[in-house]
């Protein structure tokens, strides 16, 4: 004759203490150890019952220099960010309100042509073109009629002529990803 071992009868508050903590992400092998059931009747359960655990996201790793010096740094950074976009701001409302169009920055010169194209008299206009066909690569801006291009192709036509700033910019090393920008 064999001896049966005793059955491990728990109750409901067990079970719905063990329920709470495996859909909160600890492991069946540990509730089963520290809850004194077996393991499967608790994947039986779970799977009868319906337990989901819920998405929890991965903790942010803390950075290497800590948080206090990260978030030092993070405000440096946007201070720098905000004068610099600042300062472009003050460059570009210049140029808009017809100002020299030597200061505006070669990635806006499309965007502050059309705008004055569009906004200023036709003589600012005139005197852009006069300007700008100075520099060469920029005589691509205008149709041969004398219409400037929609910005979009004004800033491929810049992108295009000044590869070698961009990749510079973006600090693509010589010959790593030679088709960018196309």
């Amino acid at each position: 004759m064999y001896e049966e071992h005793a059955r491990k009868l728990r109750s409901e508050d067990t079970w719905r203490a063990v329920r709470r903590a495996w859909e909160a992400g600890e492991t069946a092998a540990s509730l089963a150890r520290r809850y004194d059931v077996g393991l499967a009747n608790l994947w039986r359960r779970r799977a009868s019952e319906g337990w989901e655990r819920r998405e929890t996201a991965d903790p942010d790793p803390e950075p290497m220099e800590g948080w206090d010096r990260y978030a030092r740094r993070k405000l440096a950074d946007f201070e720098y960010q905000l004068e610099e976009t600042r300062l472009l701001a003050a460059k570009l409302a210049e140029a808009m309100q017809g100002g020299p169009l030597e200061r505006v920055s070669v990635w806006h010169l499309g965007f502050v042509l059309a705008w004055r194209a569009a906004n200023l008299t036709p003589e600012t206009a005139a005197h852009d073109r006069a300007w700008a066909i100075r520099h060469g690569w920029t005589s691509a801006f205008w149709s041969e009629t004398g219409w400037l291009h929609p910005t979009s192709y004004l800033d491929a036509v810049t992108l295009q002529a000044n590869r070698d700033a961009w990749r510079e910019d973006a600090r693509l090393p010589s010959g790593a990803a030679e088709s960018w920008p196309c």
